[in-house]
């Protein structure tokens, strides 16, 4: 199975073969603000798995060891990549072809969401990041 998104303009692509390892919603200040939302929905895959199919996005260290990746034509967010998050490439997942088909099955960072957005659903919330979330959810192996 090959599963594949772009940006606005559609010139940068990208393709991952295989299964996500996970899916989530992040409620953290610097995802918000990197989309300017009040709630980002990103997808986690294997790095071994991914590769960027159209132009090549531009970078941006938004801090020491994450990597935001972004259209350099239309300025849609795409991507993210951190040291701490070794081998993976978590991926915005407004970006996929078919967003609709997006489940998340957890909040992150959940006790920074801003208290006039909120969603009512049954997943699991956790205070902090993948990192903190128990079995260190941020294994792509």
């Amino acid at each position: 199975m090959t599963t594949k998104g772009h940006c606005l303009c559609k010139k940068t692509t990208w393709e991952y073969a295989g299964e996500q390892t996970w899916a989530c919603y992040c409620h953290c200040d610097a995802c918000r603000r990197n989309c300017a939302a009040p709630v980002v929905a990103w997808l986690g895959v294997p790095l071994k798995n991914f590769q960027w199919t159209g132009d090549v996005p531009k970078t941006y260290a938004s801090s020491p060891g994450v990597f935001r990746h972004f259209c350099n034509t239309c300025g849609t967010p795409m991507a993210l990549e951190a040291d701490h998050y070794e081998d993976g490439m978590n991926l915005y997942a407004a970006t996929l072809e078919e967003p609709s088909k997006f489940k998340p099955s957890f909040h992150l960072n959940y006790e920074s969401q801003l208290p006039w957005f909120a969603l009512h659903d049954d997943l699991t919330k956790y205070d902090g990041t993948l990192l903190e979330a128990p079995n260190d959810l941020s294994d792509y192996k």
